[in-house]
């Protein structure tokens, strides 16, 4: 009678240890793309807050003005592509791909806006 064990024999296992710097660049990175979250975030809270109430002024005041039109157009085209090279120059590529297809998306209602005006 034979016992036979397939397979390789039991190696060991390779185990893998981290150095102080590879732990100290995990936590810059985190700390980094956290930063760059807070900035979009504080981008993204611009935009909500300027764009409607600057459309608000222009057309509900007592003085219309295309200056103020044209400035809110360019605002909400331009403070999501601003999100955008925030999020990706930060390695956010997720959130930066979805701020500028936002981006992209803005573009017809400030057409609008403008020629609103």
């Amino acid at each position: 009678m034979t016992l036979e064990i397939e397979g390789p024999p039991l190696a060991r296992r390779a185990v893998v240890h981290r150095t102080a710097q590879e732990k100290r660049d995990d936590r810059r990175a985190a700390a980094g793309r956290r930063q760059a979250a807070l900035h979009v975030l504080l981008v993204t809270l611009v935009w909500l807050v300027s764009v409607p109430f600057l459309l608000g002024w222009a057309l509900l005041g007592d003085e219309r003005q295309a200056g103020t039109l044209v400035f809110a157009a360019m605002l909400s085209v331009v403070l999501p592509f601003t999100g955008a090279v925030v999020a990706t120059r930060s390695g956010l590529f997720f959130t930066g791909g979805a701020y500028a297809m936002l981006t992209l998306a803005m573009v017809l209602p400030a057409i609008t806006m403008v020629r609103a005006g």
